[in-house]
């Protein structure tokens, strides 16, 4: 299964997705997700060009390093072009790679055409393959030129790594603390532009840009760190080049180049689904924790506020009294007495120490909230009930010792009842 063949497809692939992934986050952090779509358009013209010249110079126009260094050149040419024009015009930056784009792109297609209706051979030079890419076509050779451009890239973003981050995240900074800001800019443009150009012949003009995007978009999902992002898109990348060849030698006439980046959709679907801190799973089942320790925390407060009204807070209580007051569900006094919060005794229920400390929290960041917004906020007393209900919940020790301080240590709310500053006896 594993001929000379398949490795080699699946190690450009690998490749591929491993340089454009780590240069992608850059281009993702600053915003500029198009970017790639537009070099990828703008290197068109150039493979052409390169294939033109082949025969006035006297070299094999179908050479790889002639044809990848014709699609560097258009490429760099046209991130100088969108560079200037974000500068020194009103342009906004994604009407330039609009712009930059479609000019580049059409004059890529008009000059394919030409080479194709005019004898030049070119459909016959397979240069049409990099339109739509090609990944099968890889040999050896091929793959070696793709591992010393990439080493080289990434290589060059080692080195620069640290005036990279700055001046993707504060360019203002980077500038006060010496750095040329806009040589840099380029030079990490420019490593964007090999990323792309390696990728051409695999994947394609069309399908590029997805390359170096959804595997840093991907990667974003499971950490806020720069370098760990790069190094996980990175593989996030060099796995869907690899995953997607494999699955195309599987499948006949299924073409190398969109399963890969069909490869690298599916795992950024995952990475939306599973990352711990931003995936949507996770984000369902923290929703379902908060809704059920909220129900608790109202089911608490309610225990306590009937056991305000004639000062046994600990007594017990009826389960059809404390159900009534807002018809609460039975199943938080079950939730409520698994966490040991509450006792229940046949159709009584009672807090438990813990629970006398847990609703005294809730009921004091109420109260203390309510306060807070009638008395900086200005907001009448009849109308903050709904607002601390929420809060109450989401107020953490920091914030609430932050508040209760302002406030100069209140005793009591705006309703005058009494903020609880501890567990009665």
């Amino acid at each position: 299964m594993f001929d000379a063949t398949l490795i080699t497809v699946m190690a450009g692939a690998s490749l591929l997705g491993l340089v454009s992934g780590a240069l992608g986050c850059f281009a993702v952090l600053k915003r500029q997700s198009l970017l790639g779509d537009a070099l990828a358009h703008a290197a068109l013209p150039g493979v052409c060009l390169a294939y033109l010249s082949g025969g006035v110079i006297g070299v094999d126009p179908k050479h790889p390093l002639l044809l990848l260094g014709g699609a560097l050149a258009t490429a760099w040419v046209g991130t100088l072009l969108i560079l200037s024009i974000t500068r020194t015009t009103r342009i906004r930056q994604d009407a330039a790679l609009g712009v930059v784009l479609s000019v580049f792109f059409g004059a890529g297609i008009v000059l394919l055409t030409f080479l194709q209706h005019g004898g030049a051979g070119a459909g016959q030079a397979g240069l049409d393959k990099f339109l739509f890419g090609q990944a099968a076509s890889l040999v050896p050779r091929d793959v070696f030129l793709m591992a010393v451009l990439g080493a080289l890239v990434l290589l060059t973003l080692a080195i620069f790594f640290r005036p990279f981050q700055l001046i993707v995240f504060d360019p203002v900074y980077a500038s006060s603390q010496g750095i040329p800001v806009r040589r840099f800019e380029i030079l990490l443009t420019t490593l964007i532009v090999v990323a792309v150009v390696v990728g051409l012949q695999t994947v394609g003009v069309v399908l590029m840009a997805a390359m170096v995007v959804t595997p840093a978009a991907a990667a974003r999902q499971w950490t806020d760190r720069l370098l760990t992002m790069v190094v996980l898109a990175a593989v996030i990348g060099a796995l869907a080049g690899g995953t997607g060849a494999f699955v195309s030698a599987l499948a006949r006439r299924v073409p190398t180049g969109p399963l890969v980046v069909l490869s690298a959709t599916a795992l950024l679907g995952l990475s939306l689904l599973l990352a711990p801190r931003r995936g949507l799973a996770w984000a369902a089942v923290r929703r379902l924790r908060n809704r059920r320790r909220v129900r608790v925390e109202n089911l608490l407060k309610d225990l306590w506020r009937l056991g305000e009204r004639d000062g046994r807070y600990a007594a017990p209580r009826a389960v059809s009294d404390v159900l009534a007051v807002r018809a609460a569900p039975r199943t938080a006094i079950d939730q409520a007495r698994g966490a040991g919060l509450v006792a229940v005794t046949g159709p009584l229920v009672q807090l438990t120490s813990a629970g006398l400390e847990r609703a005294a929290r809730v009921v004091r960041n109420h109260r203390i909230w309510e306060l807070y917004l009638a008395r900086r906020l200005d907001i009448a007393a009849d109308h903050v009930h709904r607002d601390a209900e929420d809060m109450e919940h989401a107020l953490d020790d920091e914030v609430l010792e932050a508040i209760d301080r302002a406030l100069g240590r209140p005793t009591v709310d705006p309703h005058g009842r009494p903020i609880p500053r501890g567990v009665p006896a």
